[in-house]
């Protein structure tokens, strides 16, 4: 018997209508569909009067259902998977089930479509190329602060997720990491409240002081400035950084030697023996 295909399927991030021709015709047409929470898939099937079988697959079951789908792919069934918005395995579960699939010789094709990250993204303004997705921080404040810290001098866009119960918090930590960098956060994107506001993130901070946040947010925050982007450990670019910005090279190196605290000649020296 050949193995069905596992189609991984984006869905609307809200407006219902931002769902593709072609994924639709799959929903209809698989075996079964793997969804991140079948009662908001059955919302979407229902909406397009989608008689498709559903099952659960999610972030506490995917070990065990994961082999549970690639037995019925192995047995010829095609299955279509979903998660509750956008785009599979971005942040939402599904890569495991592509690696198991993958493995097993089963068909992968991707139905592409909607996403939250790309969408804020465009609606910010910022330079989107080059830029960086990195969705959810980490819960452990710990992890999430050494992650910051370590993005503190990316140079490209950064897009993040945040649930509004969550968003000063992480704002300030932001701030504290960052310094008064410029953002945007597009707020419930293809909804009836669409909202992006932009502005330094201090100021965005106070707009929330007597009225919490509400909806789910995409925020987007602007690449450190090349000024900023020191490479400490790299004494040749540091330098090579303020050449490029227009300045001679005695300058440059007078600069940077002035940042690092210590004597010029030491930078020239360095440079020199390069």
């Amino acid at each position: 018997m050949n193995n069905g295909t596992l189609y991984i399927c984006a869905t609307p991030i809200g407006n219902l209508e931002d769902i593709t021709l072609r994924v639709l015709r799959i929903l209809g047409e698989v075996d079964l569909i793997a969804a991140e929470d079948t009662r908001h898939t059955r919302g979407l099937l229902n909406h397009y009067e989608i008689k498709t079988p559903t099952t659960s697959y999610h972030e506490n079951n995917r070990d065990a259902k994961g082999v549970y789908l690639i037995e019925q792919l192995s047995q010829g069934k095609n299955v279509a998977l979903v998660s509750d918005s956008g785009m599979p395995c971005i942040s939402d579960p599904g890569r495991e089930l592509v690696l198991l699939a993958r493995e097993s010789g089963i068909a992968v094709t991707v139905c592409p479509g909607a996403s939250a990250g790309l969408a804020g993204l465009v609606a910010s303004g910022f330079q989107a190329r080059p830029h960086v997705f990195e969705g959810f921080l980490p819960r452990d404040k710990g992890l999430r602060r050494r992650l910051l810290s370590g993005l503190a001098k990316e140079t490209r866009t950064m897009v993040f997720y945040e649930a509004p119960h969550r968003l000063v918090d992480m704002l300030r930590e932001i701030l504290a990491a960052f310094g008064g960098r410029e953002i945007a956060l597009a707020r419930e994107l293809t909804k009836k409240f669409e909202e992006v506001i932009q502005g330094n993130i201090s100021e965005i901070i106070d707009l929330y002081k007597d009225s919490p946040p509400r909806g789910e947010f995409v925020v987007i925050v602007k690449g450190a400035d090349v000024q900023e982007n020191l490479y400490p450990d790299d004494v040749v670019f540091h330098v090579e950084q303020y050449v490029a910005l227009g300045h001679d090279e005695m300058t440059a190196i007078k600069m940077a030697a002035k940042e690092r605290g210590v004597a010029k000649s030491e930078i020239y020296n360095q440079i020199k023996r390069k």
